[in-house]
């Protein structure tokens, strides 16, 4: 049994650890004992940093990234092409995409992956925000960027069932990609080239 577990608020503050994606017991109790041994007063800002990206960021209005205004930098961005909406799954794809510095498109972030199996039904996404998006007329394309995973090819294929019938183009990123990949284990290059080999669906 771990030492911390004879003291309480280090049990509860390794579990809050243990809690988070890829941290196993050990790891949970090694930043248990490093977040100790701050100054308090470092303690006090690391705290601080939480509760304030929980209160300040939020979904922005038209792509669903994060952001802490109403609309994110990218969608208020006036030069960027509203034509092409790229969708991915996360936030954090947009982050890789955009450091290929090739795309000047627009995004929309689902927030997850169709996964019956894990119990992530169509609803529980950001599809009606996107579908919402191509009413008026604006977008031309949808890329989808989702990844090479069974979930993420699910998803693209139930999409691109929902978009075709609007009149959109549907393309689906080149197999620049490995199968079965995250787009953000993915090298930039590898990244352009996939966007800009994509086909349609």
């Amino acid at each position: 049994m771990m030492q911390s577990s004879n003291i309480a608020p280090l049990a509860r503050l390794t579990e809050q650890f243990e809690r988070l994606p890829g941290i196993g017991q050990k790891t949970a109790a090694r930043l248990a004992y490093y977040v100790l041994k701050m100054p308090e007063q470092d303690a006090q800002k690391f705290a601080d940093a939480i509760i304030d990206a929980h209160k300040k960021i939020h979904y922005c209005k038209i792509c669903c990234d994060l952001t802490d205004k109403d609309i994110c930098p990218i969608c208020a961005d006036i030069h960027r092409d509203k034509s092409i909406v790229c969708v991915v799954e996360d936030p954090r794809d947009v982050m890789v995409l955009e450091k290929t510095k090739e795309l000047n498109v627009s995004y929309h972030v689902l927030h997850g992956a169709i996964s019956p199996m894990k119990g992530i039904l169509p609803d529980m996404l950001k599809i009606k925000e996107l579908l919402d998006r191509l009413k008026d007329n604006t977008v031309k394309e949808v890329v989808m960027a989702t990844n090479t995973t069974v979930e993420g090819e699910t998803t693209a294929v139930y999409l691109s069932k929902l978009i075709k019938p609007l009149g959109i183009k549907v393309t689906r990123l080149a197999f620049g990609l490995p199968v079965g990949g995250d787009i953000q284990y993915a090298d930039e290059v590898t990244l352009a080239r996939a966007f800009m080999g994509r086909n349609e669906i």
